[in-house]
C-alpha cells in the first residue's frame, strides 16, 4: 500500500536527481506543479503510484515515468491573427476530451461552457470590458495541463480505481502565486475544478490532500458567543471555520445561524472574516448603519489587532520586532480564492506587525494590524517572501496545513465610535495561542 506523503517524497528526490543532471532546468528559476496518483488495478496485490507535472517540462510534455499528456497540443498550428488564433484554440480544446468514472467523456468546450468566464489580469486591466464578448471568452489556457486531469485521465482509460491523489511544488518557488517547494496544493479552482466535476462522477473513494477536510458536521450554534447587542449592531465571537455569510457551498453560515435563533429583518457584516479565522466580527442590524460602519472602514476609523502563530521558513532569519509589509494583491483569476501578489496591477495592502514572542518550535506569536481590508492580507503578508517569509501555521492555501489543523488566525480586538450613540466601543477577546 502507497502512502501518498511518501509517493511525493519519491518524486522530489527524483526531481531533484534531474536537476542536478540539468543544471540549466527551468526548475532553477521557475518550479512547477507535480503530483501523484495512487491507483489500484485489476487483479493487482499492491497499489500502483502514477505521476505527473503540468504542462512541459524542459520544453516537453514527455518524460519517462511520468504520465503524458491528455493531448498533444505542440500538434496543432499556430494562428497568424487573434481570429485564427482563437479558431485553432477552440479546435484544440474541441480535440481535448476527458472521461470519467462513469464512461462519459467530454470536450473542454463542453466541459466549460457553463462555467463563469475567467478574466486574465491582463485582459482585465488591458482593455475595456466591452471588448471581451462571451463569443471570445475560451476555456482558460492550460486547461487540461495540469497534473490532477492528466493522472485521473491516464488511470480511467487504463482501467485503473483512483485512490489518493496529491499536488506538490518543486523547484524555485513562485512570489507571486506563492507556492513554496514541498508544500501540498488543492487543484486550482479555475482551471481543474470544472474538469475535476466532470471525471469524479462514478469515481467513489477517492481522497485529495487538501480537498477533503471538512467532513465532520459541526454545530455551531453553541459555540457562537454574543459579545455585545443592541437594536444597531451586533458583536459576536465567530468559532473558525464558519462561514460568516452564505456561501457557494451548503456549509452554515453565521448569518443564517444568527436568523435562525432569533428573527432578523437586517443582518450583515460589516467587514470581512475568512472561514477559518475566528473572533471577533461587527454585524450591522439595518442598511443605515451597514453604510455607516462601512464608511468607517474605508476612511480607516476602526482599530483591528489579530494574534497569529506563524511559522519560519528554512533560512529564515528572526523578523524585525516590528514594521510594515506593502505588498499589492489582487485575486488569482485561475485559483479563487487565492490572491496574488502584483506590482502592476494590485491593489494597495497595508500591514502593520509586533513579534510579541518567539517560542522554541521555530513559530512566533505575532500581532498584526491591518491598515486596508483586501482578502487574505495577513495571510500572504505573512507567508510571502518579501513579508515575514513566515506563513501562518495551519493556511491550507498560502502555507502548510496537517489533518485536524486550523488556521492561527484570531481576529482579538477592535476599537470604533458606535455609529448611532458615539460611544466609544472596544472589544477584546484573545486567541489563547
Amino acid at each position: 500500500m502507497h502512502d501518498i506523503q511518501t509517493a511525493a517524497q519519491e518524486v522530489i528526490e527524483r526531481v531533484h536527481n534531474y536537476m542536478d543532471a540539468h543544471p540549466d532546468s527551468e526548475l532553477h528559476t521557475c518550479g512547477k506543479m507535480f503530483g501523484v496518483l495512487i491507483v489500484r488495478e485489476p487483479n493487482a496485490t499492491a497499489d500502483t503510484c502514477l505521476r505527473a507535472f503540468s504542462a512541459k517540462l524542459d520544453g516537453s510534455y514527455h518524460h519517462n515515468g511520468f504520465v503524458p499528456p491528455v493531448y498533444e497540443m505542440t500538434q496543432a498550428p499556430i494562428g497568424t491573427s487573434r481570429t485564427e488564433s482563437q479558431r485553432l484554440q477552440r479546435l484544440l480544446f474541441a480535440n481535448y476530451c476527458f472521461t470519467n468514472g462513469l464512461g462519459e467523456s467530454r470536450n473542454l468546450l463542453n466541459i466549460f461552457a457553463d462555467e463563469k468566464p475567467i478574466i486574465s489580469p491582463e485582459d482585465w486591466f488591458g482593455k475595456p470590458h466591452s471588448s471581451l464578448s462571451a463569443d471570445s471568452l475560451l476555456p482558460p489556457s492550460g486547461a487540461g495541463e495540469c497534473c490532477a486531469p492528466k493522472l485521473l485521465q491516464y488511470a480511467l482509460t487504463h482501467d485503473m480505481r483512483p485512490i489518493a491523489l496529491a499536488e506538490f511544488w518543486i523547484g524555485a518557488p513562485s512570489s507571486g502565486e506563492l507556492r513554496r517547494e514541498g508544500y501540498f496544493y488543492p487543484p486550482c479552482s479555475g482551471k481543474c475544478k470544472p474538469i475535476l466535476r466532470h471525471m469524479l462522477k462514478g469515481v467513489e473513494g477517492l481522497t485529495i490532500e487538501g480537498v477533503n477536510e471538512r467532513t465532520a458536521t459541526e454545530d455551531w450554534s453553541e459555540k457562537i458567543e454574543i459579545i455585545f447587542e443592541d437594536e444597531w449592531l451586533m458583536v459576536v465571537n465567530k468559532p473558525a471555520g464558519l462561514l460568516s455569510v452564505p456561501g457557494r457551498t451548503d456549509d452554515p453560515s453565521l448569518v443564517e445561524i444568527l436568523n435562525r435563533q432569533q428573527t432578523h429583518t437586517f443582518l450583515q457584516p460589516a467587514h470581512r472574516l475568512d472561514q477559518d479565522t475566528g473572533g471577533l466580527l461587527v454585524l450591522a442590524k439595518s442598511p443605515d448603519v451597514y453604510k455607516t460602519l462601512q464608511a468607517y472602514f474605508q476612511r480607516r476609523d476602526i482599530l483591528k489587532r489579530y494574534e497569529a502563530i506563524v511559522k519560519l521558513c528554512v533560512n529564515n532569519s528572526i523578523p524585525l520586532a516590528e514594521g510594515d509589509i506593502n505588498l499589492p494583491l489582487l485575486p488569482d483569476p485561475y485559483d479563487r480564492p487565492r490572491q496574488m501578489v502584483s506590482y502592476e496591477h494590485g491593489k494597495v495592502a497595508l500591514t502593520h506587525y509586533i513579534v510579541r514572542e518567539k517560542r522554541a518550535n521555530g513559530t512566533l506569536l505575532i500581532d498584526f494590524y491591518p491598515h486596508t481590508g483586501r482578502t487574505h492580507q495577513l495571510r500572504v503578508h505573512a507567508a510571502h517572501f518579501e513579508g515575514l517569509n513566515a506563513p501562518i501555521v495551519g493556511d491550507r492555501l498560502y502555507g502548510e496545513r496537517t489533518d485536524g489543523e486550523r488556521l492561527m488566525l484570531h481576529a482579538a480586538e477592535i476599537r470604533f465610535v458606535h455609529p448611532i450613540t458615539k460611544e466609544e466601543m472596544h472589544f477584546c477577546i484573545p486567541s489563547g495561542f
